[in-house]
C-alpha cells in the first residue's frame, strides 16, 4: 500500500481507497467497490505507523466533536442490580440518527476504558436497552483486523483467501456495560443477542452477511468471562503488534486474548472455500 501511495502523490484519501479496492477487487455483492472498508484499514494502518496518508481535507480540530459535549442523558444513573430476567425484553437498537449517535459516542467516551475513536469503513453501533427503555450499554462492530495469527490459524485460510474474504469477519470493537448497571449474566445475554442480530442488520446496511465475529480482550484488565459464557471461542493471543501490522514493525501494544464466534456452522469452510 505504501508503494501505491508513493506512485499517486496527488491522490487524496478517498481516491487512494478506490485505487486499493480496484487493485484488490474488493467489491460488494452488487459490484460496487468496498472503498469504505478500505479507508478503515488505511486509517488503522496509519495509526500503527505503517503508512503515511495524505493530509486530511478537514484536519483534526476543525470539526466539532459531538462526544465532547456532555449531556444529561449521559450522566450516571441510579444503581441497577438484580437478575437479568427483571430487566424485561432486552433489545439492541441500531444507532440511526444524530441524537442516538451523540449519546453512543458520549457514553463510550466517558465510561469505556478505551474511549471513543472515530471508526472508518463498515460498522454497526447499538444501544442496549431494558424492557422499559433504559440504556444499559453500548456495542460497536467494525472492520476486522488485517492479520491476526491466532484467528487466521483457527480459520485455516490462505493469504489469498484472507484478502478476498476478510470483509466476512466483523470485529466487536467496543462492548460497554454502563458502570452503574450490575446485573449478573447481562453481558453474555447481550453478546448472544448481538450474534443473532448482526448478520441481518449487516446485510441490510451493506448487502452481505458476515460469517464470523472476532474480538480482542486486554488480558491485563479482563479474563473474557462473558465471551466464554456466550459461547465465543478463545483461539490464542496477539503478539503485541497493531491490528494492521503487515511488516512486523509496530510493537509495544498490550497482549490481548483473541476470541471468535462463528455466525454459521459452516463458517470456517466458507471462509476457506
Amino acid at each position: 500500500m505504501g508503494e501505491l501511495i508513493a506512485r499517486n502523490p496527488e491522490a487524496n484519501r478517498f481516491g487512494l481507497s478506490l485505487l486499493v479496492a480496484e487493485q484488490l477487487d474488493w467489491r460488494l455483492p452488487d459490484g460496487r467497490l468496498k472503498d469504505a472498508a478500505i479507508r478503515g484499514v488505511m486509517l488503522a494502518m496509519e495509526r500503527d505507523g505503517l503508512i503515511r496518508l495524505p493530509p486530511r481535507r478537514n484536519p483534526p480540530g476543525t470539526r466539532r466533536k459531538p462526544w465532547t459535549k456532555r449531556s444529561r442523558a449521559g450522566e450516571a444513573g441510579s444503581r441497577l442490580e438484580g437478575e437479568v430476567s427483571s430487566l424485561g425484553l432486552l433489545t439492541l437498537t441500531p444507532v440511526a440518527d444524530k441524537r442516538e449517535s451523540a449519546l453512543w459516542n458520549e457514553l463510550v467516551e466517558r465510561y469505556h476504558y478505551l474511549g471513543y475513536k472515530r471508526q472508518g469503513g463498515a460498522q454497526m453501533r447499538y444501544l442496549a436497552r431494558a424492557g422499559d427503555g433504559r440504556v444499559l450499554g453500548c456495542l460497536g462492530y467494525s472492520v476486522s483486523a488485517w492479520k491476526t495469527g491466532a484467528r487466521d490459524q483457527w480459520i485455516g485460510w490462505s493469504a489469498e483467501k484472507r484478502v478476498e474474504r476478510l470483509h466476512l469477519v466483523v470485529n466487536n470493537s467496543r462492548f460497554l456495560i454502563l458502570p452503574w448497571v450490575r446485573v449478573q449474566n447481562l453481558a453474555s445475554k447481550l453478546l448472544g443477542l448481538a450474534a443473532r442480530q448482526i448478520p441481518g442488520d449487516w446485510q441490510v446496511r451493506y448487502g452481505f452477511r458476515p460469517l464470523c465475529l472476532e474480538t480482542f480482550v486486554d488480558q491485563a484488565r479482563f479474563k473474557g468471562t462473558c465471551y466464554r459464557a456466550a459461547n465465543w471461542i478463545h483461539v490464542g493471543e496477539t503478539t503485541g503488534r497493531g491490528r494492521y501490522d503487515t511488516r512486523h514493525e509496530a510493537h509495544g501494544k498490550s497482549i490481548k486474548s483473541v476470541w471468535v464466534y462463528p455466525l454459521d456452522p459452516r463458517a470456517k469452510a466458507m471462509l476457506c472455500a
